[in-house]
């Protein structure tokens, strides 16, 4: 089932120091307790909603909050109210809502993304120059196999299946405010492209070898043709948005790169956000990178993590997070660790190696 989180990731340098509640109550402080569980325990996980001053613990909410949110918070019988009176970062820590069916047609689709048009979306079958093409990467996907190499992924053949995959990111992307990008962006204000610079890593960083920047720039040409990865994002009540394979995916394949914004970690130390995710960290911490999602993004955004304090919840991980130097460049790549069957959803490790992350409360 995965994090019950409604935003969906943490980042993988060093966390924000962790927030307290606005006020935490335990049962020796006047007997407040949760409303869904009926326990006064876990005060420091235990909110109180500025509206009816009822508690709720982060984990009994559906979908649960990964963290105690900075600033006022609203229960879900109070937010709605709220929400007019209060800014959007205040809202943003209620009850993911499932969206209205986005009603974008074929052509509207096509331009959200900035597909290069072609013939592919209106033919039925690929024509045989194309066919030919897809059994060559098939038998370069069993040489990269047996020498570790990564793949790229394998589009659904049915262009009307794309487009309903393209359609569900399109949903997701535009109920949570966000515009597509299947790169790292730099804003003026923020961190600027010559920050990105593998160099300054802590102990170095792994340089991603040629042939497998080549399979990334393959799987990014594909997605700008139309060539889209057999990934739909989905939405569950308790979940809020995650993603599943809409076809079968082999170990090592390429599922996306994590974009978004760049910025100093240091400029985000006290951000509400929880979809961070490190691009740089740096001997000197000034100088440490994370990639945030929110304003741009692609499907990265929306899959989810692992709880990894339980034999269960490791045992769903089918996607490593990696980051590689590309050109003296930082990137992070979130790639199949197994091989993945059609419907599985997918999951990763939240923590990398660093074991910050609080996912115990993950379902």
């Amino acid at each position: 089932m995965g994090p019950a989180t409604q935003q969906r990731h943490r980042t993988r340098a060093g966390r924000p120091a962790a927030r307290r509640p606005r006020a935490t109550v335990s049962e020796d402080d006047g007997g407040v307790r949760c409303e869904a569980c009926g326990s006064g325990r876990h005060a420091d996980e235990l909110l109180l909603c500025d509206g009816c001053d009822r508690g709720l613990h982060i984990f009994c909410l559906r979908p649960i909050l990964p963290r105690v949110p900075a600033g006022d918070w609203f229960c879900p019988s109070c937010a709605a109210p709220a929400a007019t009176a209060h800014s959007a970062k205040s809202a943003a820590a209620v009850q993911t809502k499932m969206p209205k069916q986005f009603p974008l047609i074929q052509t509207k689709i096509v331009d959200f993304f900035k597909i290069q048009r072609r013939p592919a979306f209106a033919a039925a079958e690929p024509p045989e120059g194309k066919k030919r093409k897809r059994k060559a990467a098939s038998a370069l996907v069993v040489s990269k196999k047996k020498s570790r190499k990564l793949l790229p992924f394998t589009p659904s053949e049915d262009p009307g299946r794309r487009l309903t995959q393209m359609a569900s990111l399109a949903t997701a992307l535009t109920a949570t405010g966000a515009v597509f990008s299947n790169d790292l962006t730099y804003v003026p204000g923020m961190a600027p492209r010559s920050a990105n610079q593998s160099a300054l890593e802590a102990g170095g960083m792994q340089v991603l070898p040629r042939e497998d920047a080549e399979t990334l720039s393959l799987c990014k040409r594909m997605m700008e043709q139309g060539e889209w990865p057999p990934l739909l994002v989905v939405f569950d009540p308790v979940e809020g948005f995650t993603v599943e394979a809409d076809r079968h995916i082999k170990d090592l394949t390429i599922i996306t790169e994590y974009v978004g914004d760049v910025d100093y970690l240091r400029n985000r130390e006290h951000d509400d956000g929880d979809s961070m995710m490190t691009l740089l960290s740096a001997a000197l911490p000034s100088k440490s990178l994370v990639i945030c999602p929110d304003k741009r993004s692609n499907i990265a955004r929306f899959i989810n993590g692992i709880n990894n304090h339980t034999p269960e919840g490791r045992k769903k991980q089918n996607l490593k997070c990696v980051r590689f130097a590309i050109d003296g460049e930082c990137h992070c790549l979130l790639v199949a660790n197994r091989d993945i069957s059609k419907g599985e959803r997918l999951y990763y490790d939240y923590n990398g190696d660093e074991h910050e992350y609080p996912t115990h409360h993950f379902v």
